[in-house]
């Protein structure tokens, strides 16, 4: 038997100064409804959530499902409240890396330092909490979508390549599959993102 995914990536909160991220319940899904808008999924794989509480519920109910991921709900600790949703996805002790996806955060707070900071805990998480650490985190994208791409080279990850046909959208299996762009990084590179990221975080670069 395998190492069971939870115990090797520690599934707790992480405290920044801006955010905290949160396992993600129910009780999120009326601040995750009220800061979300559809066009958040154009170039997501699968279909936006049902504009409803109960639609909300649904898919925080579906994210929790996945055995291999640990889903947080993004909370601005000004307020206490939920402004977006990510997950660690893929979660392999065996080869000791995963993804980090699944992540949508409200168009009020682009451009506030928010992702960077959810980055920055999330990554530190795996490199630096996990016992034994990480060898890799990666990242992938709709190869559409070129700020998501941008800002994963801004983050310091190496784009390793496209993935034809990768992300079918099981929702809607009429559709062709998407071809994605993935991007890494790994535990020698940790230490000059994790700089870089902290520079971004304190206003400085």
């Amino acid at each position: 038997m395998g190492i069971p995914a939870h115990s090797w990536i520690p599934a707790v909160a992480l405290e920044g100064r801006l955010v905290r991220l949160e396992l993600l319940e129910a009780r999120h899904a009326p601040d995750l409804l009220a800061a979300f808008d559809a066009e958040l999924f154009r170039h997501m794989v699968g279909a936006a959530p049902e504009m409803t509480l109960a639609g909300f519920e649904r898919d925080i109910e579906r994210m929790r499902a996945f055995p291999s991921d640990i889903p947080y709900a993004i909370v601005l600790r000004s307020t206490g409240r939920a402004i977006g949703r990510t997950a660690f996805r893929e979660v392999s002790p065996l080869r000791r890396g995963l993804e980090i996806g699944r992540t949508w955060i409200g168009r009020a707070w682009h451009a506030k330092g928010v992702n960077p900071e959810a980055k920055y805990l999330m990554l530190r998480h795996p490199f630096e909490d996990a016992s034994p650490p990480a060898h890799r985190v990666a990242f992938w994208t709709n190869v559409t979508n070129q700020h998501s791409q941008g800002a994963m080279a801004k983050l310091g990850a190496t784009r390793e390549g496209v993935l034809r046909r990768f992300a079918a959208d099981p929702q809607r299996p009429e559709m062709i599959p998407k071809d994605i762009v993935v991007y890494s990084i790994i535990a020698e590179e940790w230490p000059r993102v994790k700089a870089g990221l902290e520079a971004r975080i304190a206003g400085v670069a």
